[in-house]
């Protein structure tokens, strides 16, 4: 009893920080800016990155990074969508409020995949340019951040699906970089 009066409370509270953060209100530019961020997360601009960095480097290491991406999307993937079915989790779209900005892949919101992709990014990247961690990981929590702004993920959504995709992130890179 006391473990399902823990996750009603987390998912009350889930609910309101959605609510604070989704408004039908919001300003113009704001959901440009959440609709531009999304638009970068749904992944033409990993292949995008993977090709660039593949074609462009002359560092071996670097050479590295798109089978990295690679092996952590392959890694992330089937986790993704074991999970989405598992949770089965509503859209917030779909059974909170009627106005999101856009309208969704699929009617699950838990995780994030957005979020798992760009955090799965944002992490290989910044072992590669450490000197540009705050953009990358600036840019992943834009992304995240994104989806619940435009009203198609809840803030748990988001946070779950980062560390997936830090997670595979990182385990892509010890399988694939040299220690």
């Amino acid at each position: 009893m006391g473990n399902n009066n823990i996750l009603k409370k987390v998912a009350q509270f889930d609910e309101r920080l959605f609510l604070t953060l989704f408004n039908c209100n919001s300003p113009k530019w704001l959901k440009k800016m959440a609709f531009g961020l999304s638009k970068s997360g749904d992944g033409g601009l990993y292949l995008v990155i993977c090709a660039g960095v593949w074609w462009l480097s002359k560092n071996e290491l670097h050479q590295l990074l798109p089978i990295a991406i690679m092996l952590g999307f392959i890694i992330e993937r089937p986790i993704y969508f074991l999970a989405k079915k598992y949770f089965a989790r509503i859209r917030p779209c779909d059974c909170l409020v009627t106005n999101a900005y856009i309208v969704p892949s699929d009617k699950f919101s838990l995780p994030s995949g957005h979020s798992a992709a760009a955090f799965l990014v944002a992490i290989i990247l910044c072992h590669f340019f450490p000197q540009y961690v705050w953009l990358f990981l600036g840019w992943a929590g834009g992304v995240a951040i994104s989806r619940v702004v435009l009203g198609v993920h809840y803030p748990a959504d988001i946070i779950i699906g980062a560390l997936i995709g830090s997670s595979c992130g990182l385990f892509a890179l010890a399988l694939v970089v040299p220690a």
